[in-house]
């Protein structure tokens, strides 16, 4: 419910940049807690207390319709019981088919105001200071299939929770058609998409209602 933090980091030496890069992205000011704490006060208890009870009843919503959406390409929900607030569908299939998809995906729903989800490559291995990950990103050295992660956040509504479904639907779509055709994806129709999908999303947050010049057109 409020703004995350960031950087611009520069300088003169590209290797000490890219060491930079490789590690998790720091917090550059104190805007965003200031943010938090305005945002608490703003709710109140009650109110703060309501948005839990709805983030609960929205993670049920949304283990529902990933579960749906993951049948439909045949991989699965990840069971994952000891943990309320995050998902992670399973993209077995998708990677098997398609060694690059895994992270192809991640940037499309980037590219799609999907920030929340991340996308998780099998056996990715990362050096950051001289330490070795395994499994970089995930949660155990060799996790047994790539996956997407998806968290149930406060704040989130169920026109949230549709619209992630439908642009993670879309892209899942986009990928099939390139496997079953054997051809590329094609940029000029994906910008067209995207900026279609990306009004449409601006449309909803303003409420804005179709006019008769509208429906003509």
């Amino acid at each position: 419910m409020v703004p995350v933090g960031g950087a611009i980091i520069a300088g003169f030496n590209e290797s000490f940049i890219q060491e930079i890069s490789k590690m998790y992205p720091g917090r550059a000011s104190a805007s965003p807690s200031l943010d938090a704490l305005i945002t608490l006060l703003s709710q109140g208890a009650n109110g703060y207390k309501q948005l839990l009870k709805e983030r609960k009843d929205m993670y049920v919503y949304l283990a529902n319709e990933l579960r749906k959406l993951a049948e439909v390409y045949n991989e699965r929900l990840l069971d994952t019981p000891h943990n309320p607030i995050s998902l992670a569908m399973s993209l077995k299939n998708l990677d098997e088919q398609k060694s690059t998809a895994i992270t192809q995906l991640g940037s499309m729903l980037f590219t799609r105001q999907v920030s929340g989800a991340r996308v998780v490559p099998l056996g990715s291995v990362q050096t950051v200071n001289g330490y070795t990950f395994k499994g970089f990103m995930s949660h155990a050295n060799a996790y047994s299939c790539a996956y997407l992660n998806a968290a149930s956040a406060i704040g989130m509504k169920k026109q949230d929770v549709d619209l992630f479904i439908k642009r993670l639907d879309k892209c899942l779509k986009t990928f099939q058609k390139e496997i079953q055709t054997g051809s590329g994806i094609q940029s000029s129709s994906q910008n067209t998409d995207l900026i279609e999908e990306l009004s449409g999303s601006l449309g909803d947050v303003l409420h804005i209602e179709p006019t008769k010049d509208n429906l003509s057109a």
